[in-house]
């Protein structure tokens, strides 16, 4: 049986999508995940590529360790995030073009590289009511889980986060129509409990970046939280839920870094057995927090940020969990990342150096608690030095 964060003290892990090798160039293009693993250069390239990125993590010393999500396309700021689901479900037909209200409200012209990602991101027509489609969730953590002995976290896009990547022509109401998503998500979700993964991690509620627009009201926060909680009713299995500031092409999507304040009541009220934070970007300035909002659940805190290719050293890392600890109990909180490393614009090496980043900086903590620490192979010195006939 897998460990999940229930038998672990200060588990470690990253978000979930890491950057690809560059030697992966095939693409799913909307196809079934099952049908092109019968072609054998894709089948060859992604179980290599899937197999190089858990076996990075694993060096770094992670606990929890993900597949990179290696399904996506190489795609725009991370496009495939929103449309490998959106290409696979039924009742979507085509494409309009509505990026430039997002734009605008961000203050974004052409010239400007959030406007060419927006750009990108042409969303999927609604011309009838939603149906599931080939999602083949289970497959896809089948493989990866098979390639490690830690357990494998599958992360997918949450229902609301993917309405909002639609045009409606059909439902002509939001919340019909994101309850209809809910639906199909948890069906996914329960069948992939079921295979027995592990660790199910749904991304990105929109309860924070509403709360930073002027007419968001308690109401509109209720039914984001009825609704994202549908998605896991009957799921069987260890849930996170991870929330950010963005992350399109490791770009910041605020400059000044926003407050999870108004959020976070609506946040702790998830069905989820861990919560993640966007910590590193913001310094921890949100930390506080928990101790005004107690909660039984288990706290993620980003140590090192997708947003920049300066790999944290240890200590830096060492320091915010432990500026954590004055707020979170140690056996609630979990390290991880901000977000993905994969979307363009870390290449695998920094991404691979904030890992070990990661895990040298919380295994200071572990020792200075008395913790068990974690190997992390990048520090064997035989690693730099063995040659083709022995150890120099």
């Amino acid at each position: 049986m897998l460990t999940t964060t229930r038998d672990m003290i200060l588990p470690t892990a990253i978000t979930g999508s890491y950057p690809r090798p560059l030697w992966f160039d095939a693409s799913l293009g909307g196809r079934s995940f099952k049908t092109v693993m019968g072609d054998s250069l894709f089948r060859e390239q992604y179980l290599d590529a899937v197999a190089a990125v858990i076996n990075a993590q694993e060096a770094a010393g992670l606990d929890i360790v993900t597949d990179g999500d290696s399904r996506f396309d190489l795609a725009v700021g991370g496009k495939s995030w929103f449309f490998y689901p959106i290409e696979r479900m039924g009742g979507i037909t085509g494409h309009r073009d509505t990026s430039r209200g997002w734009m605008a409200r961000h203050g974004l012209r052409p010239g400007k590289i959030l406007w060419e990602v927006q750009e990108a991101y042409q969303p999927g027509v609604v011309t009838d009511r939603l149906t599931r489609g080939p999602l083949e969730y289970t497959a896809i953590w089948q493989i990866a889980q098979r390639l490690s002995d830690r357990p494998v976290k599958f992360g997918a896009i949450c229902a609301p986060a993917l309405a909002s990547m639609l045009w409606d022509e059909h439902y002509h109401d939001d919340k019909a129509l994101v309850l209809d998503m809910c639906d199909i998500m948890n069906a996914e979700f329960k069948e992939l409990a079921a295979a027995g993964c592990p660790v199910i991690q749904v991304e990105e509620p929109r309860h924070h970046g509403l709360s930073t627009l002027a007419d968001c009201t308690d109401h509109d926060l209720e039914f984001q939280t009825e609704a994202f909680n549908r998605q896991l009713d009957g799921v069987d299995a260890e849930i996170w839920v991870h929330t950010c500031w963005g992350n399109p092409n490791q770009q910041r999507v605020y400059w000044e870094v926003p407050s999870y304040e108004r959020a976070l009541p609506h946040l702790l009220q998830l069905n989820a057995d861990v919560i993640t934070f966007e910590c590193a970007s913001s310094d921890g300035k949100d930390l506080p927090l928990f101790a005004q909002y107690k909660t039984d659940k288990k706290i993620g805190i980003g140590v090192v940020s997708h947003c920049n290719t300066i790999v944290e050293p240890a200590e830096h890392v060492a320091n915010l969990i432990r500026r954590a600890l004055e707020y979170i109990p140690v056996e609630q909180l979990v390290v991880t990342t901000d977000c993905g490393f994969g979307r363009e614009g870390l290449s695998r090496r920094i991404a691979y150096y904030k890992c070990v980043a990661l895990v040298e900086g919380t295994n200071i903590v572990r020792r200075e608690l008395g913790l068990p620490e974690a190997r992390v192979r990048a520090a064997d010195p035989r690693l730099y030095f063995a040659t083709a006939g022995g150890e120099g």
